[in-house]
């Protein structure tokens, strides 16, 4: 990179617009704040997308997996996440995964039919979790809908890139953003950081970490990709006949890529979602985003002909059915909240009094059970009117690989949303919020469980207390204990190159 500068010469930025709430970024973080924010009663909301459809990861960058959102026979995770898996089942082929009520069942051919696809169901202790598979496409469509439902208060702004806030002191005023019509401004009462590497965040003053573990999930990149012509069952079946061929095909499949990757089951019968793991890589860098890109494209056709030829009785009719359109991101650069996810809050029963998302977590350690994410976390220090939910969520290297999957980003921005519609209302801040008026509408009408809310069941928080739910208590040594036996824990790191539809770890 060039060590030049040059002074850019001062301009006058015309105002395109003016909303109450700003939410930058469209995936599923932003789709679900602006949809949150109007439901809520705001009326005067633009939502800002660099591409041409929402989803972000999902629709984009084909992140198929929406994992664990029950504990035992609870679901958690409920609200706008819960609302995708029931619009979506109503057409073929959309959307694949065990039924809510199904969830907590021990029984072995319950979880023997929902095991092929991922989050599907939990390990060890073996029983069915509520979680899916979708089609990425179906899901733009139906995202599209919801916010076409809104439009007397979302207005929609595709192929627009918010790349600087606009800043009095430390108060955000909305933000600088580049079209195919120019530099422009959009002044706003309330912005949602939703860009997922923080980018607003970064140049508001606000602290950021941009430290990546080059050790976990979120120290990689992808580019995903789907092969059809292949049975999913004849896979399965020749993956538990041939457990050494299927390892082997995996590892020369990884050494043609040059990284590790994993075919995993999608919605349709014939069709395999490929994810890939390409470590030491920061999506929000210009080489690496560039070098994620065009080296995967360039040893796609190389890969597939060695599936053919290693393994015709599979892949013999095996083709390339689409490559994702966006970058695979996993993250990059996070805030550094009123608070900061760590390890604890999930080793230990930790109450947060200002908790506005209960989920699972992926971590098989502790049984998966789910953790309060505090309103803090999305709360950025230092600047006001700001706040930054999906997978740039406050939280420390080791927490963020459970706290930064879809299931999250949907819960974080669900509740920014309210949150902004809140301080709108009634005239308050970011950090002057009444955190307690969101948990009320979250949970009262927007079908968000939250702990020790009178609009939640109390069998919610009975269910924990009943399975023990914290890393260190006698439920979650079983737990580890009967995982160390079986060696069926996975890490991102660890799942071998074949590919496991059911490996948590899988996005």
């Amino acid at each position: 990179m060039s060590a030049k500068t040059y002074i850019e010469p001062q301009t006058t930025v015309p105002v395109y617009d003016e909303c109450d709430v700003l939410v930058v970024g469209g995936g599923s973080a932003g789709h679900s704040a602006a949809i949150a924010a109007a439901r809520a009663g705001n009326k005067n909301i633009i939502l800002m997308e660099r591409y041409g459809y929402c989803g972000g990861d999902v629709t984009g960058g084909y992140v198929l997996l929406i994992p664990a959102l029950s504990f035992h026979e609870k679901t958690y995770v409920r609200g706008l996440q819960e609302e995708w898996y029931t619009r979506l089942k109503k057409y073929p082929g959309a959307v694949m995964g065990p039924p809510p009520e199904l969830a907590g069942s021990h029984d072995p051919l319950l979880i023997r039919a929902w095991g092929p696809y991922g989050g599907a169901t939990h390990v060890q202790p073996a029983r069915v979790e509520h979680g899916f598979m979708l089609e990425p496409n179906q899901l733009k469509i139906e995202l599209d809908v919801m916010l076409d439902e809104h439009r007397d208060a979302i207005r929609v702004m595709y192929h627009s890139w918010g790349v600087k806030p606009i800043m009095e002191g430390n108060v955000c005023k909305g933000v600088f953003f580049e079209s195919k019509e120019g530099r422009k401004a959009i002044l706003a009462k309330f912005v949602i950081d939703a860009t997922g590497d923080a980018d607003l965040c970064r140049l508001s003053g606000a602290p950021t970490s941009s430290a990546i573990d080059d050790e976990c999930r979120c120290g990689s990149t992808a580019l995903v990709y789907r092969i059809g012509g292949v049975d999913q069952r004849r896979f399965r079946q020749w993956r538990e006949n041939h457990p050494e061929d299927a390892a082997a095909l995996g590892q020369g499949a990884a050494k043609i890529h040059g990284f590790r990757s994993g075919m995993i089951t999608a919605t349709q019968s014939d069709v395999f979602w490929v994810n890939n793991w390409q470590p030491k890589r920061d999506c929000s860098k210009i080489v690496d985003q560039t070098a994620t890109e065009m080296g995967t494209r360039l040893k796609i056709r190389e890969v597939l002909e060695y599936y053919r030829t290693a393994c015709p009785e599979v892949f013999r009719n095996a083709y390339l059915y689409d490559i994702a359109p966006q970058l695979g991101t996993r993250g990059s650069h996070r805030i550094v909240g009123e608070h900061v996810i760590g390890a604890n809050d999930w080793a230990f029963p930790k109450e947060h009094e200002d908790c506005i998302a209960w989920h699972s977590t992926v971590d098989t350690l502790n049984d998966s059970a789910p953790i309060e994410i505090p309103y803090r976390a999305i709360l950025p220090q230092k600047v006001d009117n700001l706040l930054a939910p999906g997978r740039h969520i406050s939280a420390d290297a080791v927490a963020i690989d459970n706290v930064n999957l879809i299931p999250q980003c949907v819960g974080t921005g669900q509740a920014a949303g309210v949150a902004a519609a809140v301080a709108v209302a009634e005239g308050s801040t970011a950090h002057t919020v009444t955190v307690s008026k969101v948990q009320d509408i979250l949970a009262g009408e927007q079908d968000v469980p939250l702990p020790r809310n009178a609009h939640t069941d109390p069998s919610y928080m009975e269910c924990l207390i009943e399975h023990e739910h914290g890393l260190y208590t006698e439920a979650a040594k079983r737990a580890r204990a009967a995982n160390d036996a079986a060696g069926t824990y996975r890490h991102w790191s660890l799942s071998n190159g074949a590919g496991d539809a059911n490996a948590h770890g899988a996005e």
